[in-house]
Formats: structure tokens, sequence, C-alpha cells
């Protein structure tokens, strides 16, 4: 057992709580308790793996608690506040490629990649996929899936120009973001090992994405 064998079951009854009284009376009266069960322990947990991330990815990581307030300025849903706890690790540190950890009600997942390609990056990923480097990419995806991880989907529906329509990876090229998820169990009693375990099996995936989107 580790120090945070609790914040995964009590992360989720606070969360399930919230979900069900949405609003900022009752967040303000547990505020105290999201401290002290979620912020707190989120906080060491990132602190706890950006070390070992480094020592995995070979970069120097940056590291991001995700607030709970939403942004509802142009959202039809004016619920406050997120029902779920997102983690982020940026390996490397400034870059897009990004090491996940996400707690929920229905949900506590594990997963890296990029969330979206931006600018130049959509080109050069593009460019990525078809060069050699990206029969390698095609390879590690179909393993990892193999291997029971869930990949993104694709967000076009078509395979962009100039690339031919029947194009060996089409998929990929299909993609402007590229993510992969392994679910935990939420009675799991070392995190800190299941996430380092998932990431290391997550650095090649971050290492291409870092490839593709680099200069």
């Amino acid at each position: 057992m580790t120090e945070f064998s609790d914040f995964i079951p009590q992360a989720r009854d606070f969360l399930i709580r919230l979900r069900a009284d949405n609003s900022r009376d009752w967040f303000a009266a547990h505020q105290d308790e999201y401290d002290a069960t979620i912020k707190a322990p989120a906080k060491r947990l990132l602190d706890e793996i950006a070390a070992p991330l480094a020592g995995i990815t070979g970069a120097k990581v940056s590291k991001k608690l995700f607030r709970p307030q939403r942004d509802i300025r142009f959202s039809k849903d004016k619920t406050p506040y997120k029902d779920h706890c997102h983690m982020l690790w940026h390996a490397p540190a400034g870059s897009e490629v990004g090491y996940y950890f996400g707690i929920a009600p229905d949900y506590v997942r594990i997963g890296a990649g990029i969330m979206g390609f931006n600018g130049s990056a959509l080109d050069q990923w593009r460019g990525l996929v078809d060069s050699a480097t990206g029969a390698e990419l095609a390879q590690l995806l179909d393993n990892l899936r193999a291997a029971g991880c869930d990949i993104s989907k694709p967000d076009l529906k078509r395979v962009p120009a100039p690339y031919d329509k029947d194009h060996p990876r089409g998929d990929l090229l299909r993609r402007k973001s590229l993510t992969v998820w392994s679910d935990v169990a939420p009675d799991i009693s070392d995190l800190p090992e299941a996430l380092i375990q998932r990431f290391t099996r997550f650095a090649l995936l971050g290492r291409l994405l870092s490839q593709a989107i680099s200069g």
C-alpha cells in the first residue's frame, strides 16, 4: 500500500457527490474537502511522477493539475465545476506531447499523446505518417491496441490532399490529434507504479510524436 491508496476512492466519492449537486454553494461548502482529498494528493502525485517520467523519456518534464472550474462563457452547459480530476505531464516540457491521468465517477485512465496538432505541427505529423517512420508508428499503435489500450478515433472522414485516398496509413493521415489510453482499476494499491508502467509503455509513442512536431 502507498500514500496514494485512498486517492482514487476518495476523489471519486467527492466527484460523485459534486456531479449530484454541481453548484457553487455546494463546492464552497466542501472546498476544504476538495483541497484535502483531490488537490493536495494530486499535486504530490504530479511531483512524484515527474522525475521517473524524465528518466523514461530522457526529457525535462513540466506538470499541471487542471483547475476544477469550467469555462462556461460559450457553453450551453452552465454547471460551474468539472466532475473529474485531470493531471498532465508534458515531456519534453514546453511541447504538446502529454502524459495524462484522469479520475472521474465512471473512469480512471492513464494516457499519452497529443490532443491537437496545431499549425505547422499538423503538416509535420502528416509528413511523418507518409515516411518510413509512419510504418513503425502504425505497428506501435497496433501493438498498443493488442495490449488492451484504446486509441482515439480519426478526426476527418477522408484522407486529406495531397495524399492518396488509398494511402496504407490513411487512418493516421485522417487524424488531427492522437492519444492512447489504458484503464486502471479503481482499487489499485500502487498508483505511482501503475503510472510509471503505463508511461514506460507509451514512451516510444511520445518520442515519435515529439519528432513529428519538432523544428
